[in-house]
């Protein structure tokens, strides 16, 4: 299947290519501090990316928060004791594995970085190195990179070969593990703390060692208790949170995935031991029809349960919500059921009672807790992959073209409404900017464009990803009507100029 992956490997690639570059060129991600040359693993969000990414979180505390009498929300702050983070684990044994090559230099996760071999005795050796998330098994990889004289032989050799696949972190005696971008010989692995350090008051010294977060949970935990004794809420319940999380990734990649600075979107959802099962599978089901409601519906979202080796020590079960990207499926956001781990490591480091008293049952007991953390990131860039398409619509002159548009829901789409003037003159400007400021009154998202012709500026919305243009014509001062164009379908319907705002209303959902 050499040539068959290989097809697929450069379509993925070039899909992935255009989706960052309408991206840049449509103002939703931008490479973070660009004019300097940019810095690895950091990014802007343009006037669309940004609007995006907050609709994607208002959605998520509308549905897991507002729309619930269980679950209170909480902010909590970035630098924390730094006794949270030798509570947690974190300071002792939050870290990766890490390899460097001698060639090129290029570090990464050792157990992330593969070295494949095949061989048939003397005759055929060939190795590479291949990435853990890849989406080619390791034969196909060998394949690939191969040279057309040893694919041959390999396609030859083919029942013959035998393949071995070892980490970089795990090397068998007599092999050696190579480095996937230029097959160079890995160094052997060491482990790399990923927490960011940072220095608090006027002196740095081992006393104001502090650490931004690497993750937004243990805020949630430290104030249990407080959120108990402060508001009505019982057990079961959950503490939801919406905030930014630091890691000193390795190798950050694929483009806004692997970030150093994120943003995380997560419950932890506190209850008693025996009803810990229950809970977590409510949580799992619930967590992956949230984003298929939300428009990711095709089959390149999956549930996937994790294996009893996968599963983390703390957890007696855990599921990943997962995305084909073009980069390879990866995890979106995980469902774990996290005992009462957490809740005992604080009353151990703390000295503070971490117990509730149930006074119905006269029970005393630690909660256990299910925790739905998603990435707002990864989910941001999940449904920009989603939504982008390629098809063909009549151009101003009624011939088809190649147009790109994005598929957002239109819960999710940065602009709901765009409203245009078929000319810049005869009163259509003045009538359509009325319609505009009534959107705008409404609460809902508009752009005003006047410039170019109308297919252009349609254009211009569909890679927006704003389901519906409003046209103002001649016919709108005999009739006072209006066009309004839906992005998917093409289809225009013929509405009140003062019934817009209901139109839409009633398709947004």
């Amino acid at each position: 299947m050499g040539k068959e992956g290989k097809t697929d490997l450069s379509s993925r690639d070039d899909l992935m290519g255009k989706i960052v570059a309408l991206c840049k060129r449509r103002g939703f991600i931008f490479q973070s501090s660009e004019i300097y040359g940019g810095i690895n693993g950091f990014w802007d969000y343009g006037p669309l990316g940004v609007e995006l990414k907050r609709n994607l979180k208002n959605i998520w505390w509308e549905d897991v928060v507002r729309k619930r009498d269980d679950i209170v929300g909480l902010d909590a702050a970035i630098i924390m004791n730094p006794k949270v983070w030798e509570a947690s684990g974190h300071v002792g044994g939050f870290s990766d594995p890490m390899v460097d090559c001698n060639k090129c230099k290029a570090r990464f996760r050792a157990d992330r970085i593969f070295t494949v071999i095949g061989r048939v005795g003397d005759d055929v050796i060939v190795s590479a190195g291949v990435e853990a998330d890849s989406d080619l098994s390791a034969r196909d990889k060998v394949l690939i990179e191969a040279n057309s004289k040893t694919r041959h032989k390999i396609d030859h050799y083919r029942d013959q070969i035998k393949w071995v696949m070892f980490s970089a972190d795990k090397v068998p005696p007599n092999e050696k593990a190579l480095c996937p971008l230029c097959e160079g010989e890995l160094t052997e692995a060491r482990k790399f703390n990923l927490m960011f350090k940072t220095s608090i008051g006027a002196m740095e010294d081992s006393s104001s060692v502090a650490y931004l977060r690497p993750e937004t949970a243990q805020g949630i935990f430290c104030n249990y208790k407080n959120v108990l004794d402060t508001s009505r809420v019982r057990p079961p319940f959950g503490i939801a949170q919406i905030g930014k999380a630091f890691r000193n990734e390795i190798n950050p990649r694929n483009f806004t995935f692997r970030s150093r600075e994120f943003e995380q979107m997560e419950i932890e959802f506190f209850c008693h031991e025996s009803d810990a099962d229950k809970w977590y599978e409510y949580w799992r089901d619930a967590r992956y029809k949230w984003y298929i409601d939300l428009g990711l519906t095709s089959s390149r979202l999956r549930l996937r349960d994790h294996e009893k080796e996968e599963l983390a020590h703390y957890a007696a079960s855990c599921a990943d919500i997962e995305y084909d990207f073009p980069f390879g499926i990866s995890e979106l956001e995980g469902v774990a059921n996290r005992t009462d781990y957490d809740l005992k490591k604080h009353q151990e480091h703390s000295g503070k009672d971490m117990t509730y008293f149930d006074d119905q049952t006269k029970e005393r007991y630690i909660p256990y807790v299910i925790e739905p953390s998603g990435g707002v990131d990864r989910a941001v860039l999940a449904f920009i992959c989603e939504a982008y398409t390629e098809d063909e619509a009549p151009n101003d002159k009624g011939k088809m073209q190649k147009r790109v548009l994005m598929k957002f829901h239109p819960r999710l789409a940065p602009i709901k409404v765009a409203v245009f003037p078929l000319v810049k003159k005869e009163g259509m400007p003045e009538a359509a900017r009325k319609i505009y400021d009534d959107v705008l009154a409404s609460g809902l998202t508009c752009f005003y464009d006047e410039k170019g012709a109308i297919g252009r500026r349609y254009r211009r919305q569909d890679e927006a990803g704003t389901p519906f243009c409003v046209t103002v014509d001649g016919q709108t001062f005999e009739d006072q009507t209006v066009t309004i164009r839906d992005r998917d379908s093409l289809k225009q319907d013929r509405i009140a100029a003062d019934k817009v705002v209901e139109y839409v209303r009633e398709r947004i959902g």
